[in-house]
């Protein structure tokens, strides 16, 4: 029986999926998987028995991810299961922004007496444009960004992206009126409004400094819905003190721009609808169950997508390796050495991490075969 610990609330939706075979960890140190959302596990001990972590969500910075691939342990995260909540918020965001809707709303909630006269004087202040032929450059073309372009272009925005690693089915989702730019500094200059969606790594930490953001059309719109260290603090408190930007919207407040005029700080709304919940809680779960029963990974961030389907064979081997030269020689060899006939044999590797599938027919010795395969290389060997 499995054993496993929500670090954080989870959907029931996703809860109810888990059959007899698994119970609540009452003690998160035995636990053989984890579900978590927000909680923050860098200072987190983490247990022996962990074989995987599940994210009900897109991001991942709260998972201490190598720490993790050097214990073998798994880590999941559900792509494109908020992003519909996240889409409807970015649209909601660049309509507000272009009818001023928060300045508008925040004035007339101070007006003290004869409000119909009072809005009937000053309404003018707050006047805005339509988004209709407006030009919406899209930084960023994965699950979110394919869905803010296609729906921004259904509202008559005039829609340009910009992603050098697209992948073919975003591609082929992508309305193929969807202009694509090879450079930002190409894109940036045209667009009306800009809406950053690329995930928050070392290559794309602070990509829009002072000279992007200077390089952007007088008056635009940025929006950051994808993380706040993707946008350089000082640079953007620069552009907007230039007047170069007319607004900054972001769902990732800090402190430095709290106190700064023409910036919407939203407190991380993106996937806070029930829906979006659910969608997540029920992927990590399902993901989570394929995984510990029949060794299926996807969606993991830290070792590579595996689907080696039903066993048909006596015992399933499931080996977390470094993705090293020779390593597939010395796992087989050891299997080899047992005179054990191998049925099926499956080995994909992603990054600096692998993940070898072996099934095998006869009769196997658990303890000699693990011993066998205690060889340098193998991070974790789990046999079902």
């Amino acid at each position: 029986m499995y054993q496993i610990a929500a670090l954080n609330k989870i959907s029931p939706k996703g809860t109810v999926l888990f059959t007899e075979n698994y119970k609540t960890a009452t003690d998160s140190s035995k636990a053989d998987a984890y579900l978590v959302r927000s909680q923050d596990m860098h200072e987190m001990t983490l247990p022996k028995s962990l074989l995987a972590i599940a994210r009900a969500g897109a991001g991942v910075n709260n998972i201490p991810i190598e720490r993790c691939s050097q214990k073998g342990i798994v880590v999941f995260n559900t792509p494109g299961a908020n992003a519909n909540a996240v889409k409807e918020l970015v649209l909601s965001s660049i309509l507000m922004a272009a009818r001023n809707m928060i300045d508008a709303v925040t004035w007339t909630r101070g007006i003290p007496a004869n409000a119909a006269q009072a809005v009937e004087k000053y309404k003018s202040r707050f006047a805005g444009e339509e988004i209709a032929g407006k030009r919406l450059g899209v930084v960023g073309l994965g699950n979110i960004g394919v869905m803010v372009a296609n729906a921004a272009e259904t509202l008559g925005m005039r829609v340009v992206g910009y992603d050098p690693y697209m992948t073919v089915q975003n591609a082929h989702d992508l309305s193929p009126s969807v202009r694509i730019y090879e450079s930002l500094e190409t894109l940036l200059p045209l667009c009306d409004y800009v809406t950053i969606h690329v995930p928050a790594m070392s290559q794309t930490v602070g990509m829009f400094n002072y000279q992007l953001m200077d390089s952007m059309k007088n008056k635009a719109v940025l929006l950051n819905f994808s993380r706040d260290t993707l946008v350089e603090t000082e640079a953007l408190r620069r552009v907007l003190a230039e007047k170069k930007l007319r607004l900054y919207v972001t769902d990732f407040p800090i402190d430095e721009l709290l106190s700064e005029s023409n910036v919407v700080l939203i407190p991380h709304l993106g996937a806070s609808t029930k829906e979006s919940e659910e969608n997540c809680a029920v992927m990590a779960v399902t993901q989570l169950m394929n995984y510990l029963e029949d060794g299926t990974i996807s969606n993991s961030v830290n070792f590579p997508n595996c689907a080696p389907g039903h066993k048909n064979a006596d015992m399933r081997v499931c080996i977390l390796n470094q993705n090293i030269p020779n390593m597939l020689g010395k796992i087989t060899g050891a299997i080899a050495s047992m005179n054990l006939n191998i049925n099926k044999l499956i080995n994909k590797s992603k990054g600096d991490n692998a993940y070898t599938v072996i099934d095998i027919d006869g009769k196997v010795s658990v303890k000699e075969l693990k011993s066998r395969l205690n060889i340098e290389g193998v991070v974790s060997v789990r046999f079902l």
